[in-house]
């Protein structure tokens, strides 16, 4: 009987022993990436110098979800069970074939988000390299910016297939020179979420205008969940209150990626679903929005597709749907056209969109 109780208390120890490591671990490898950090600008081949007035270009937004999000893949996160890709390969198919439906759309500028370099969860596959290699075999002129979104220690839940360590962000590829690249730190939790989910940012890319002034091109992946509702208002009228300083400049301004908001409005309207049993789906604020700028949801009114899929489940007619990514832009830039890829999230649980413009 005693040797079964000093056995058991061992156990009990060594359990408690991992259990502070493990915390010891999440708060020796918290940091903050640093605000207005300045991003390396990587150049190939010979891009243009400038962006011209007066000449229709096309943008391109795709959250590539870590290349893991086949549509038979539902995410723990989400309420689905799996917290890796399926394998490495799937990774490289899913990256692969996202680059592919995003050159297909012919863009001059690419935004990606959720561009793993180094995570557990896609098998350590250096996806902006992938992304990138892929898009200059159709064009070696190309001036392409990443900037860390986060990198989160290791997460050890589920136990069956702990989550591990992630390191991911923001790709920027540009057929014009990038001249000045900045990354900007957004509001986060304040809580033990932060142990988890350790930095939120947008870049700031700088192009030249053949008029003399610059367009600012803006690639954000913004909060879907907060426990603090703030957190995400926060993040919002800091990015608005940025663009805004940047249009007062006499710059034009071009918001582009995952807003994690419904820029629709409704999106139910389009694809019906229940969006009150998805409370994560809030409508963008647009009290929060400068009147200088408006909201660029991408839609065919006659053949309306959603940009983004609840992954609670493998994607099927009953998945919910909405549309979160697309664009804001500015007074001075002109909305020529804007629609979603309609790929029934092949390779993500986000569709590509695309946005034409013009600088007046």
């Amino acid at each position: 009987m005693k040797k079964t109780i000093k056995t058991a208390l061992i156990l009990l120890l060594s359990l408690i022993l991992i259990v502070l490591g493990y915390l010891a671990y999440l708060l020796i490898a918290y940091h903050r990436i640093d605000d207005n950090l300045t991003l390396d600008i990587s150049n190939s081949g010979n891009p243009a110098d400038t962006i011209n007035v007066g000449e229709t270009y096309r943008i391109s937004s795709a959250n590539v979800g870590f290349g893991a999000y086949s549509d038979d893949f539902s995410f723990f996160m989400d309420g689905g069970t799996e917290s890796w890709a399926f394998s490495k390969d799937a990774v490289n198919n899913n990256i692969t074939n996202e680059a592919l439906l995003c050159q297909s759309l012919n863009p001059d500028f690419y935004l990606f988000q959720e561009v793993d370099l180094d995570a557990t969860r896609s098998y350590h596959v250096d996806e902006a390299a992938l992304l990138t290699q892929e898009i200059s075999k159709d064009n070696e002129d190309l001036s392409c910016t990443f900037a860390v979104n986060y990198d989160s220690p290791f997460l050890m839940y589920p136990v069956t297939q702990p989550h591990g360590k992630s390191k991911s962000g923001l790709l920027t590829v540009s057929s014009v020179t990038i001249n000045d690249s900045l990354r900007r730190q957004l509001p986060i939790e304040t809580g033990l979420t932060k142990y988890l989910d350790l930095d939120r940012c947008y870049v700031k890319n700088y192009i030249n205008v053949d008029n003399g002034k610059q367009l600012v091109l803006f690639n954000v992946h913004l909060s879907a969940y907060t426990t603090n509702p703030s957190t995400a208002t926060n993040q919002i009228k800091m990015l608005t209150e940025d663009m805004q300083a940047e249009y007062d400049a006499g710059n034009y301004v071009i918001v582009g990626g995952d807003m994690n908001k419904d820029l629709l409005g409704d999106s139910s309207v389009y694809f019906g679903g229940d969006k009150e049993s998805h409370p994560w789906a809030k409508t963008f604020p647009t009290e929060l929005l400068p009147e200088s700028f408006e909201i660029v949801g991408p839609v065919d009114e006659d053949n309306p597709a959603p940009s983004c899929r609840n992954a609670d489940t493998p994607y099927n007619e009953n998945t919910f749907v909405l549309t979160v990514d697309g664009f804001l832009i500015s007074s001075n830039v002109e909305l020529v056209d804007a629609n979603v890829l309609n790929t029934e999230f092949k390779y993500s649980d986000h569709n590509p969109v695309y946005m034409d413009f013009i600088l007046k």
